[in-house]
């Protein structure tokens, strides 16, 4: 089956210009999608589940089979692919992206993706709170603290605040507490990257993975600062629109860790 997620060019630069504004979907070419279990081929691993079209299998971008590691998450991506319309919108399909992203790329750069989440941790964005005004500060201790709470008691992790953007040099042994916390499967390690660069927070996707904070608290976590901006200056139509998309990407890496935490 043709890959529908991977971009072709064009060398008209009127036609680049125009999907560039306006990407072209696929029609919709497939009646049936159901999951295979245990195919172990072709780059799925033994005892996944992989999903089919038309009892065809689907390929990523990097020609690999789609499939996962648990029966919840084949069937979130086969709802996924079911629900599409006359056309095929990749942007409605947050899981099938993620798992793109974990199948052809995080599993052969684990070690990379890791380094990457432990960097967050350096300058994770719960240690640095607001001096003024007073409400903000509090409302960033109420979201922020039980999860550096967490962090301390569970992780043995302790980390050091600061105020404003200075940077805050974090303890050598907080660092390596929480590293150590990182798991070491490419589906977990990729949601895992996706929660931590969405929110700003590896502890608040660690909290995630552990069952420590739900999707939404972790959300609402990540966004302290920006609603309060809201609050004192306005909505902002198109940046909440933007979060709206990226939340889609949240919950389904958060889909992913809970099914495997």
């Amino acid at each position: 089956m043709r890959e529908l997620f991977e971009d072709h060019e064009s060398d008209d630069p009127v036609e680049a210009a125009r999907r560039a504004v306006r990407p072209a979907l696929r029609h919709r070419f497939y009646q049936a999608v159901s999951i295979a279990a245990g195919e172990g081929r072709d780059g799925a691993e033994a005892g996944s589940h992989a999903i089919r079209l038309d009892g065809k299998p689907v390929r990523t971008p990097g020609r690999r089979i789609l499939a996962a590691p648990a029966p919840e998450l084949a069937r979130a991506l086969a709802d996924e692919w079911a629900a599409q319309g006359d056309t095929i919108d990749p942007a409605t399909m947050p899981l099938t992206r993620l798992a793109n992203t974990i199948i052809d790329g995080v599993a052969a750069a684990q070690d990379e993706v890791a380094a990457e989440i432990r960097k967050y941790l350096t300058s994770d964005l719960l240690f640095y709170r607001a001096e003024s005004p007073a409400p903000l500060s509090a409302r960033q201790a109420q979201h922020w603290d039980p999860v550096l709470s967490w962090a301390r008691q569970t992780l043995g992790a302790d980390f050091k605040l600061g105020a404003g953007v200075v940077h805050v040099a974090q303890p050598a042994a907080a660092l390596d507490a929480a590293g150590r916390a990182l798991p070491h499967d490419p589906w977990r390690l990729g949601a895992l990257h996706v929660a931590t660069t969405l929110t700003g927070s590896a502890l608040l996707a660690l909290a995630l993975m552990r069952g420590a904070i739900a999707p939404e608290a972790a959300w609402q976590a990540a966004h302290v600062d920006e609603d309060w901006n809201m609050e004192q200056w306005g909505r902002d139509e198109i940046a909440l629109r933007r979060r709206g998309f990226r939340f889609g990407d949240f919950k389904a890496a958060a889909l992913v860790l809970q099914a495997l935490g």
